[in-house]
């Protein structure tokens, strides 16, 4: 796989200069349309053109670009505001938000219709107690959605949802006989770790004009599917770019290390870092309240058993910004077995400073393993489900691991207990071990370098998005490179 060269996608943004190009190419479509003469000749032979309707053609007609953004996910939450601020800058049209979101996107402009945690479950079983709520809040997103009549819906993860409101929104305007927006779905199902899940990808090109794919091979893989699909990177790369902003990165800096003397300074742990056999370890249960209430319990034991081998032991909670998995915590830190510090969400310099000032990590599978990846903090990786859920994915997965970096090595280079094996002194043990590991850290700390390379998109992407839309990318975070995507789709 070609990586792109890191110094190329961490220079500073110029999107003023994004934003002209955009402009220039929207003026001579205005004048092709207009009898005019048509300056750039290769605008009729690249996408944005008047013989083939892009996104930006479509909105031009309105004079505004109308986006209907659904996601169900803290995470999803976190990528969906990246794409609409890097939608804002590109786009040479005003843009109008509407649809399902958290916090992160309302600061970008969404209303959201409801609390996004009313979608935010995962699992089988689990789901099975909220499918009336689940029902009604998807009637109201169709009906919020056709209301709104947006040139693109984006839905981004959480395909549960996702992809029976853009099946419904689909079948709706073709009962209608209307000319519907374009759908795109954000992060690729995760059809590589199912048994059948490669030929559960064709029905979807009957209801998703295009993939945006966030792991290597997902793309060529949905395209032989018949999905129009696109690598656009991680979404984990954005925090590499916020932290080097306005810095020339080189290929080493795929890391982020936090102000681990602040964080001990501003929590009066400088004392306690110093002493023999002390430690401070970040704890990530989760963002979903129900997998939250599932593991904290089983942390709350984990830390009860290493109090007696750790004397001096800090808990580090990372709490995540979901309301109420906030008041679950709270409630919950009372009678907690060992001193503890909580974390809020959406502060990123303050994570990854309890990141660097901590010696290890406990953490739900997720997301957060590949940000404990960006800042080489060694990890034990957790999990349980509801016991249907637990046998069902044992029987279906087709992959050993649960953890993306041990899926993209292929190795168990970090330590995962799952399921039935997920119990308090098992983790008391692999924690014990960890951290008096020098060479399992090492392990760790190694592949985690060559983890991150991989979440990088090809040159081959970014060269055939600057061709389409004739100028060189700012910088080529996966929000830019997605909402460029967007922007120049051809409508057929």
């Amino acid at each position: 796989m070609n990586e792109l060269p890191v110094s190329a996608c961490f220079s500073p943004s110029i999107d003023t200069d994004a934003q002209s190009m955009l402009k220039m190419l929207l003026r001579t479509i205005r004048d092709i349309k207009n009898g005019g003469e048509m300056g750039f000749s290769s605008v009729l032979r690249r996408s944005f053109s008047v013989r083939s309707r892009t996104v930006v053609d479509m909105g031009d007609k309105d004079g505004e670009l109308r986006v209907f953004m659904v996601a169900g996910e803290v995470s999803g939450d976190s990528i969906a505001s990246r794409l609409m601020a890097s939608l804002k800058k590109l786009s040479p049209l005003p843009i109008r938000f509407s649809g399902v979101g958290g916090p992160r996107m309302s600061k970008e402009g969404l209303e959201s219709l409801f609390p996004m945690e009313d979608i935010s479950v995962m699992g089988i079983w689990e789901l099975l107690p909220h499918l009336n709520k689940f029902r009604v809040r998807l009637k109201e997103t169709i009906e919020g959605a056709i209301l709104f009549q947006p040139h693109v819906v984006v839905t981004v993860d959480s395909k549960g949802f996702s992809f029976r409101l853009l099946k419904q929104l689909r079948a709706r305007y073709g009962w209608q006989e209307l000319n519907g927006p374009l759908h795109f779905h954000y992060v690729a199902p995760s059809f590589w770790a199912w048994k059948g899940g490669e030929a559960r990808l064709k029905g979807l090109a009957n209801f998703v004009d295009h993939i945006l794919c966030i792991l290597p091979n997902e793309e060529a893989v949905c395209k032989l599917n018949g999905l129009d699909a696109t690598f656009v990177g991680h979404p984990v790369l954005e925090d590499i770019f916020e932290f080097n902003l306005g810095k020339q990165a080189s290929p080493h800096d795929l890391k982020i290390e936090g102000n681990s003397e602040d964080f001990r300074r501003k929590y009066a742990l400088s004392s306690v870092a110093s002493l023999e056999g002390a430690a401070v370890i970040s704890l990530l249960p989760g963002s979903r309240l129900q997998e939250v209430i599932r593991m904290l319990s089983i942390f709350a034991h984990t830390f009860d058993q290493l109090k007696d081998s750790i004397p001096e032991l800090i808990t580090v909670i990372h709490v995540a910004p979901n309301k109420h998995v906030e008041n679950y915590i709270d409630g919950v830190i009372r009678k907690w077995p060992v001193p503890a510090i909580l974390i809020p969400g959406g502060h990123q310099h303050l994570k990854y400073d309890a990141f660097s000032a901590s010696r290890i990590a406990l953490c739900t599978s997720g997301t957060v393993a590949m940000e404990l990846q960006l800042a080489r903090l060694p990890c034990v990786i957790a999990y349980r489900a509801h016991i249907l859920t637990e046998w069902y994915i044992q029987y279906k997965a087709k992959i050993p691991y649960i953890s993306l970096p041990n899926i993209l090595t292929d190795s168990a280079i970090i330590p995962e207990a799952l399921f039935q094996a997920c119990t308090p002194t098992n983790l008391a043990s692999l924690l014990m071990k960890l951290m008096h590991n020098k060479g399992l850290q090492e392990e760790q700390i190694v592949a985690a370098e060559n983890v991150i390379k991989l979440l990088f998109p090809s040159e081959r992407i970014i060269n055939n998005l600057e061709e389409q839309m004739e100028w060189k990318f700012p910088n080529c975070t996966p929000s830019m490179i997605a909402a460029s995507t967007i922007l120049s789709h051809v409508k057929s």
